[in-house]
């Protein structure tokens, strides 16, 4: 063929000539090529011209062990010689997949969960948790319980049922009509919230009265499921005061309706704890996973099943209680024994440790260059998951204009850092095995981006 490119041809004008890359306008992408990455090694990326810079986003939120760990490599060539695939459907399994499931039993046993069904990633997991919960009412007698409840600003993946629980019209309006019987409440946003206030203990009572009226107003018995992710992530890096988690919980437990944490980016120790919902002392109903389950290795997701619903499959023997639902890779043994190697990995690093301290370092870090820049409106995080929100104006937290972040994002990569912007808000997610001398590294590039920063801030 005329159009095939050798290895050492494949320039950013090609990369965007037959793809549409996701999250991006394909005209975007023409006018302005995204950068190829080439390579990886430790916390660090490489594009094609050999440039340097710490991914201070591990990816997606996802390679949280970094780029070069030998035992989950080892472990995919190791699986791909015995067994490179084969199908979780009815009457057959393997045995990657029975040792994870145990594996991951162990793991969440304070989450009191009992089952997994296992999927290609976030997305997959969040659609298997909502149809789950739809069918538990089912089994339960309460069919009229179809509505999911979510917060606004809250992300959860790209499926028709994820992009029906998203909080934001970007990931919404495209695609609508959605899967309706989906509703959103008030997010407890401590910098922007519709009450206007920043008292934690006030903010949570406000969102908390909200939900209940709208539970009120919708019917109790006619609510499935509350969603949401434990810290939310694309939505801006927003922790909620430390009293929501538990008494959300206890919320829902009075009119029955399940909680589902989405876990995709929280799991697995990013927040500073080994799951989000555990550091708020909750136990939810379903929880979704992804992400770190195999830092990137390789694509791979669950559902992690708490007592309560299993209990509901197990009492019923109709035809109803069928899981009727799955995908061709669900269970996959090369991502099963990616996942295992991932697990012994990030345990045995105590990566939870490193990103309670590396994190209270950067917050730390970041706050004291808001006293030094003035478009710097907001830091905040948990773990290694924070954001630099930057505005115009900080009196009246007016956001940043595009270009003018735009110009920050370039200007920290050609200083050393890999950032991600989304908005007018700047998210890091370093790999959770990150070292001091890098997380320096991070800081050195955003003040060397925001002293160099020029043009008007709103533009």
């Amino acid at each position: 063929m005329s159009e095939t490119l050798s290895r050492t041809n494949l320039s950013r004008e090609h990369s965007v000539k037959r793809v549409f890359h996701p999250m991006a306008h394909p005209n975007d992408m023409d006018a302005m090529p995204p950068r190829v990455i080439s390579r990886g090694e430790g916390v660090y990326v490489f594009d094609d011209a050999g440039h340097k810079t710490v991914d201070a986003g591990a990816g997606l939120w996802n390679v949280n062990l970094g780029y070069s760990n030998h035992a989950i490599k080892e472990a995919i060539a190791s699986q791909l010689e015995e067994l490179p695939y084969y199908s979780a459907f009815k009457g057959s399994t393997n045995e990657r997949l029975i040792e994870l499931s145990h594996t991951l039993a162990e793991w969440l046993e304070p989450e009191n969960i009992k089952r997994f069904f296992f999927t290609s990633g976030g997305s997959d997991s969040v659609e298997t948790a909502l149809r789950l919960a739809r069918q538990f009412w089912k089994l339960q007698g309460q069919g009229d319980r179809i509505k999911f409840l979510s917060l606004k600003r809250g992300y959860h993946g790209t499926h028709f049922g994820g992009a029906s629980v998203n909080g934001n019209s970007t990931f919404r309006r495209s695609y609508e009509p959605l899967l309706p019987g989906c509703f959103h409440v008030a997010v407890p946003f401590d910098y922007r919230n519709v009450f206007g206030v920043s008292d934690a203990e006030r903010l949570t009572d406000l969102c908390l009265a909200a939900l209940e009226d709208e539970i009120q107003f919708q019917g109790g018995d006619t609510i499935a499921a509350f969603i949401a992710e434990p810290v939310l992530g694309a939505g801006g890096v927003i922790v909620p005061p430390p009293n929501y988690w538990p008494r959300l919980k206890a919320l829902l437990d009075r009119y029955g309706i399940l909680l589902i944490a989405d876990e995709v980016i929280t799991g697995f120790g990013r927040t500073g704890s080994w799951f989000g919902c555990r550091g708020w002392g909750v136990q939810p109903d379903l929880m979704c996973l992804a992400k770190a389950l195999t830092c990137g290795y390789f694509p791979l997701g669950a559902v992690a099943i708490g007592e309560r619903v299993e209990r509901a499959f197990k009492a019923d023997n109709s035809a109803m209680g069928t899981i009727s639902h799955g995908y061709t890779y669900s269970g996959h043994p090369v991502g099963c024994a990616a996942a295992l190697a991932c697990l012994r990995e990030t345990a045995a690093l105590d990566v939870v440790t490193t990103a309670r301290r590396e994190g209270d370092y950067l917050l730390a870090a970041f706050r004291g260059m808001a006293d030094r820049f003035e478009t710097i409106g907001n830091v905040r995080g948990k773990g290694l998951m924070m954001a630099i929100e930057v505005v115009s104006d900080r009196a009246v937290k007016t956001p940043a204009g595009k270009t003018y972040m735009a110009a920050l994002a370039k200007a920290t990569y050609e200083a050393g850092a890999l950032v991600r912007v989304l908005g007018h808000t700047i998210i890091l997610s370093p790999a959770l095995v990150i070292k001091r001398h890098e997380c320096d590294e991070i800081v050195a590039a955003l003040q060397a981006a925001f002293a160099a920063a020029s043009g008007d801030p709103a533009s």
